[in-house]
């Protein structure tokens, strides 16, 4: 009996993992587009477009170099023609190319996908085509993948479509073509078309998803290619990044921290005197005293000494000196004994004059 249980369970678990007719195995991993996933258009050998169609990512061509009719049309990307950026979205396109088309287990299917409903998985068919509406059932799995692997050509007819139920995601869907894909006028179509060789868009087709050639040339007439809107699970990154992580440093610091003076300095020090003192103190004087102190006379007295009489006698005769004549040697010995008589002539004789004018005053 234990056996026969796991024998029982081992045989649920398979029945688990096989899909009806109309669908593949378990779930697939997406195809990685590298940098071919910035392009709406990749062609291999040129570009060309009628009328005013709008391309929502970048346009690439290599090893062509030429993409006509931009305007009337328009890029709201870049437009890389025969340089590195297209060279390496080309090498990255043959990479997914190559993972599409070698994907397995696959479910056969007939070349007509109008009207059939297809479950998550990997389907091969020779030459697809689509007339009226493929529906997609994504089973209620945002990270469906659907992989188309066709190996000749596919072609839709006039206003096909390709439609979503239960929460598929146009970002996730591949169409490996083998040789040319052809969409028809008004056609709405979905996913990412890798073509080995090139790729037309009819007159008002549109694609919600990314049209990329390797060999060949894509041919445009007034249509629009917009970025598939990715649903994924819940708690899930909304997209993939396409490069390192952002919160990494992208090099090294260009430089010191700011906090550290950046050179020396350029003068001295403020705070110093920049030169030696122009003059002396200002509190010693700057020339020498232009007059004498102010506490002494000034000049000789204007008078005599208070108490002595302030003029002279009238009617005395003021005396005078008659400057005598130098005689003798040269030393002035034989002139003393003369001068000395004649001073004591004089003050006998300024005596007698005073006491008679003092006599003759108290007279008076």
């Amino acid at each position: 009996m234990p056996a026969l249980a796991a024998v029982a369970a081992a045989t649920t678990a398979i029945a688990v993992l096989i899909v009806s007719g109309t669908g593949a195995s378990a779930a697939e991993a997406p195809v990685g587009l590298g940098t071919a996933a910035n392009f709406s258009v990749l062609a291999g050998s040129e570009v060309t477009n009628t009328g005013p169609t709008i391309l929502e990512q970048s346009l690439g061509v290599h090893p062509g170099s030429q993409a006509t009719g931009f305007p009337p049309g328009a890029v709201a990307g870049e437009i890389h023609l025969a340089d590195g950026v297209a060279l390496q979205a080309k090498n990255d396109l043959t990479t997914a190319y190559n993972d599409a088309a070698g994907r397995t287990p696959f479910t056969n299917r007939p070349a007509e996908l109008g009207g059939a409903t297809l479950t998550p998985g990997v389907y091969r068919i020779g030459a697809a085509q689509l007339t009226g509406q493929l529906t997609l059932n994504s089973q209620n799995d945002p990270a469906a993948v659907f992989i188309f692997q066709i190996a000749s050509t596919l072609v839709t007819a006039a206003n096909s479509s390709v439609v979503f139920i239960n929460g598929a995601s146009p970002c996730n869907v591949y169409w490996q073509v083998g040789s040319s894909a052809t969409l028809g006028t008004g056609t709405r179509f979905v996913g990412n078309i890798l073509a080995q060789t090139s790729i037309t868009m009819n007159t008002g087709a549109t694609l919600q998803g990314r049209a990329l050639a390797q060999t060949g040339a894509v041919t445009l007439d007034t249509n629009t290619i917009n970025t598939p809107a990715c649903l994924q699970p819940t708690g899930s990154p909304t997209t993939t990044p396409t490069g390192t992580p952002t919160g990494q440093p992208t090099g090294t610091p260009t430089g010191t921290p700011t906090g550290t003076p950046t050179g020396t300095p350029t003068g001295q020090p403020t705070g110093t005197p920049t030169g030696t003192p122009t003059g002396t103190p200002t509190g010693t004087p700057t020339g020498t005293p232009t007059g004498t102190p102010t506490g002494q006379p000034t000049g000789s007295p204007t008078g005599s000494p208070t108490g002595q009489p302030t003029r002279t006698p009238t009617g005395v005769p003021t005396p005078s000196r008659t400057q005598l004549p130098v005689t003798g040697a040269s030393g002035g010995g034989a002139l003393v004994p003369v001068l000395t008589g004649l001073g004591s002539l004089a003050v006998a004789t300024g005596a007698s004059l005073l006491f008679l004018y003092r006599r003759r005053t108290s007279e008076s």
